[in-house]
């Protein structure tokens, strides 16, 4: 699933044609994504003006004139793709190497904005895992996902005191931990695997157990990888594009991410794998204690 850094990356993508702008059409070619698309979906958007296109942890929101946000969710493979003019081709460059390719097969088109200015954005979606919502903006805090969420990981209420308060008797590992999005809201497997090698603790360590000190440089190498990871695109490790069609760059700076076997960047002993929840746990058993 895209994590905080691609949905930031596809959200500076989109907000040049979005943002300002009026929803001038709107096509659903289904009648639902992973959710069916809230009543009268179209006709609530059409002539909308986009007031603000912001992000609430891995989702994107679009603050509309109506009163209205727009709540989208990318899922495990939605996508978005701009063109600039009605007749322009999707823009489909791949540069690079990548873990897999993204596909692009336009029968998994499933929306379409055409918006003020001549911009076609289109969301395309092959597993259907993404939805799309509409909720009042003077009740966000109350829409059922954003409930309880915990602080954005680059935001200024994100710190090592924080961490401190939040693990306080937790007897979860601290993988766990910073996957609850009730902790730190936006956080993924990737990034979290990165910034606890980083940090140089064992993701196996109990939450509660880990001393201010090391909580400090926890928090600084979680704000470190994750502004690193949209600075350079995001990673594609699986279907995730920008809205130019390009794929993210930061899978060439994974440290332990999806390297088992490989050698350590610091000591050259071999990286582990281990399942934790569910998830794959990249860490170097030498340099992570």
């Amino acid at each position: 699933m895209p994590e905080l850094p691609e949905v930031e990356t596809v959200r500076r993508g989109l907000q040049p044609a979005m943002e300002g702008k009026r929803i001038l059409g709107v096509q659903t070619r289904r009648k639902d994504l992973r959710f069916p698309f809230p009543a009268n979906f179209n006709q609530r958007l059409i002539d909308a003006k986009v007031k603000r296109l912001g992000r609430r942890a891995k989702y994107l929101v679009a603050d509309l004139s109506t009163g209205e946000a727009l709540i989208m969710h990318l899922g495990m493979t939605g996508r978005f793709t701009v063109s600039i003019s009605k007749g322009a081709q999707k823009a489909g460059k791949q540069p690079g190497k990548f873990h897999h390719e993204a596909g692009d097969d336009e029968k998994h088109d499933h929306v379409v904005f055409d918006m003020q200015g001549g911009a076609k954005i289109v969301f395309n979606d092959a597993r259907r895992f993404g939805f799309m919502d509409l909720w009042s903006i003077d009740d966000l805090d109350n829409y059922p996902a954003f409930e309880g969420m915990g602080p954005e990981p680059i935001s200024n209420s994100f710190s090592g005191a924080y961490l401190k308060e939040a693990f306080e008797g937790k007897k979860t590992p601290v993988k766990a931990a910073l996957l609850d999005q009730g902790v730190v809201a936006g956080l993924g497997n990737i990034y979290v695997c990165e910034a606890l090698f980083r940090a140089q603790i064992n993701p196996k360590k109990l939450a509660g157990a880990i001393k201010r000190d090391k909580l400090e440089r926890l928090a600084t190498e979680i704000r470190k990888v994750i502004e690193e990871a949209i600075a350079a695109g995001g990673s594609t490790i699986s279907d995730f594009a920008t809205t130019t069609g390009e794929l993210g760059y930061f899978q060439h700076r994974f440290q332990v991410y999806d390297r088992e076997g490989d050698p350590c960047v610091v000591c050259s002993k071999p990286i582990k794998r281990m399942v934790q929840s569910g998830r794959s746990t990249f860490y170097c058993g030498h340099c992570q204690k």
